[in-house]
C-alpha cells in the first residue's frame, strides 16, 4: 500500500493536482460569469473586473489555467517539490474559491 507521500512525489501525482488545478480555475471562471451575468454577484478581482460579462474572460480564464499548469509542470522538472507544494496549495484556495461561489450561487437563488 502506498502513502500519501509516495503517490504525491510521483509524476502521476503532480498531473492529477494540475489538474484538479486547472479544473478548479475553469470552474471558478463559469461560477463568476454565470454569477455576474445574472446580476447575483460582482467580481472581486479589479484585474478581471472590466473583462468579466463579455466573451474574452473564460477565454482569458482558460489560458491563464493552462498557462500556469504548463509552468508549474516545468517548474516540477527542476524543483519537484516547490512545485508540489505551490501545486496543493493553489489547489487548496481555488477549491475554497469554488466552494465560495457555489454557495453564493445557492444562497441567491433561495
Amino acid at each position: 500500500m502506498k502513502t500519501v507521500k509516495s503517490f504525491f512525489t510521483e509524476i502521476r501525482g503532480m498531473r492529477y493536482l494540475l489538474g484538479a488545478l486547472t479544473t478548479l480555475v475553469i470552474l471558478d471562471g463559469l461560477i463568476s460569469h454565470l454569477l455576474i451575468k445574472n446580476g447575483l454577484a460582482r467580481e472581486a478581482n479589479p484585474f478581471l473586473a472590466t473583462l468579466v460579462g463579455g466573451g474574452n474572460f473564460l477565454v482569458i480564464k482558460v489560458v491563464g489555467a493552462l498557462l500556469c499548469a504548463f509552468i508549474l509542470w516545468d517548474i516540477y522538472k527542476h524543483r519537484p517539490k516547490l512545485a508540489l507544494i505551490s501545486s496543493f496549495c493553489f489547489t487548496v484556495v481555488y477549491a475554497g474559491i469554488v466552494l465560495w461561489n457555489v454557495c453564493l450561487f445557492f444562497v441567491t437563488q433561495v
